[in-house]
């Protein structure tokens, strides 16, 4: 491909709306283009790299004995209605009417469809297992989209499903698609860790996630480097500090002007934020909910929401609290009645704690559970931090940011069950089939590449997607045959099936360099009046500060060695 005729143009500027480096990377390259807020057009270049990668995660599907499909993106949203998840996945859920007015969906993912379709071609044990997947267009109404390809509207997605007659079963296809990403990430140069995670909308009993360590990362992870447990941070545990027992004390009124926070409320009393309750008011499904944990620690509101077992999660607004007739600030689980209190069991450590007295301007001292309250519902629903001890090992935790370039869900069963895929066994007894699926949006995975592999020069790319092999540069000089030699070196390189990308326009050194520096095409080889003096060419890889001249004999032989080793 010659540059003098690419459809899309380099930026030197960052431009201003773009956040992640990958973002402005893909924009000043001329990758990608927007369209609307989370919408996305993928130029040439940027779509090279994206088919690479799709046919990477092809190959290893196909490796692993998956069969390849494809599902449409409108969905009718009985489907969605039947299994329950409508409500799940709420207003993330696209729905359009047609002409009939019949209602669809826009598929955020595919399970009811795959269900559906496995319900009707499945009837026996001899069927199975199953592993069927395909590469399509997703649909979610994210309410923030950020990061460039990061969080999207409309993006594309490997999602792969499997169906097993029983648990060993979907182990071993679970751990069959693990090796499977594993080998994704190797070949597309991402370093990744698997994590536990919150199965979230999707449902099931377990998941993982794979994620890369970038400071760009949306999500916290949560580690222990002793034993390696690892977890989202809305999934991850800790061992909470226990506070030394004390003999419970009667009930005291004091006196708190002005104080609202727990801060406040521990610099004023000269008490240690752990020996506060802190409490926090939600609305779940429409259901006024009051959360209770210890001072110091944060609510995990993922933890909750799935405690509440309920599909949407909020916090009370200003009106809705007064209506309840609280008052905030003051406000504590003594005494009060007629809401569902949820608990954190940090509570149960420690005695003669400061709580609100729901009164204005007024603390309580020497508050003891369950002597002075009572809660409907004790979990754990705190927010693990970098500090804390592993729930494992008791080793000091610690966090960093990264990137979710996947995810695996053990589904179980609860689909196929709602959806009328069963399977009858050798002794002719009907059982529901059991599941999982397994994603990874390419977009997301592209993006991650670039945060991983790049300089403040621009992206550096792993020779597996690169969207070119070789950027072939031409220097002009005054009376030179560089023009000559490098059109020559162009064709024969094409001839021989190297992917090459040709700077052949009448630009300054200088221009091509940064150009060749910020689309990051792995091996630069460059054709000057200096190279010529000597009969060669300038050889330089991009991820190397060093270049070297080598003969322009046998330069084809040598390219096609580079690349292949």
């Amino acid at each position: 491909m010659r540059i003098s005729k690419l459809f899309s143009k380099t930026l030197r500027e960052v431009p201003t709306e773009a956040e992640t480096v990958s973002h402005q990377l893909l924009l000043r390259a001329g990758m990608i283009s927007q369209v609307a807020a989370g919408v996305y057009s993928y130029l040439p270049l940027g779509w090279r790299v994206f088919r690479k990668i799709e046919n990477i995660i092809r190959d290893e599907m196909d490796k692993a004995g998956g069969q390849e499909l494809r599902m449409p993106a409108l969905q009718p949203l009985e489907l969605w209605q039947e299994s329950g998840r409508d409500l799940a996945f709420g207003k993330g859920l696209f729905t359009l009417s047609d002409r009939r007015d019949r209602k669809l969906a826009l598929g955020p993912t595919h399970e009811e469809v795959i269900t559906q379709m496995v319900s009707h071609n499945v009837q026996s044990y001899r069927d199975l297992p199953q592993l069927l997947y395909h590469i399509q267009t997703k649909f979610r109404d994210e309410p923030r989209p950020r990061g460039g390809l990061m969080r999207v509207r409309e993006f594309t997605m490997k999602d792969l499903y499997s169906f097993d007659t029983d648990e060993a079963g979907l182990d071993q296809s679970y751990n069959k698609m693990v090796q499977a990403y594993h080998n994704i990430y190797t070949r597309c140069g991402l370093p990744t860790l698997v994590v536990e995670a919150d199965s979230g909308a999707i449902g099931g009993k377990d998941s993982h996630e794979f994620m890369v360590i970038a400071e760009s990362g949306e999500d916290e992870i949560i580690y222990c480097s002793s034993c390696q447990y690892t977890a989202n941070v809305v999934k991850a545990q800790s061992i909470k500090e226990k506070l030394p027992e004390e003999m419970p004390l009667p009930l005291e009124e004091v006196n708190t002007p002005d104080i609202t926070t727990i801060e406040g409320l521990s610099n004023f009393l000269k008490v240690p934020q752990n020996h506060t309750l802190k409490v926090v008011f939600y609305v779940a499904d429409g259901e006024f909910v009051i959360a209770v944990i210890r001072g110091d620690i944060e609510i995990n509101e993922v933890k909750l929401k799935n405690i509440l077992n309920c599909y949407e999660l909020r916090m009370a607004t200003e009106t809705e609290v007064i209506e309840a007739g609280i008052v905030a600030g003051s406000a504590s689980p003594v005494g009060i009645s007629g809401f569902k209190v949820v608990a954190d069991d940090s509570i149960t450590s420690g005695t003669n704690l400061v709580a609100g007295a729901n009164k204005p301007d007024t603390h309580l001292r020497n508050v003891n559970y369950p002597r002075d309250f009572k809660a409907d519902i004790m979990a754990d629903i705190a927010l693990a931090r970098a500090g804390e001890r592993c729930p494992r090992c008791g080793s000091q935790l610690s966090a960093a940011h990264g990137i979710e370039v996947g995810h695996v869900f053990k589904l179980g069963t609860f689909l196929s069950e709602k959806l009328g895929a069963f399977f009858t066994n050798d002794e002719g007894i009907s059982h529901p089939i059991v599941m999982g699926c397994y994603g990874i949006g390419l977009g997301r995975l592209l993006a991650a590449v670039i945060e991983q592999n790049h300089d403040d020069k621009g992206i550096i790319w792993p020779l597996t997607v690169a969207p070119y092999h070789i950027h072939l540069c031409s220097l002009y000089g005054e009376g030179s045959k560089v023009s000559e030699v490098a059109e020559k070196l162009y064709s024969e390189l094409e001839a021989e099936g190297l992917e090459v990308l040709f700077d052949d326009r009448k630009e300054s050194p200088g221009v091509k360099f940064n150009d060749a520096d910020l689309l990051g095409i792995p091996i630069r080889v460059t054709v000057s009046p200096r190279t010529l003096k000597s009969n060669s060419v300038e050889i330089k890889w991009r991820s190397r500060k060093e270049s070297e001249l080598v003969p322009l004999e046998g330069i084809v032989t040598r390219l096609k060695e580079l690349i292949t080793d």
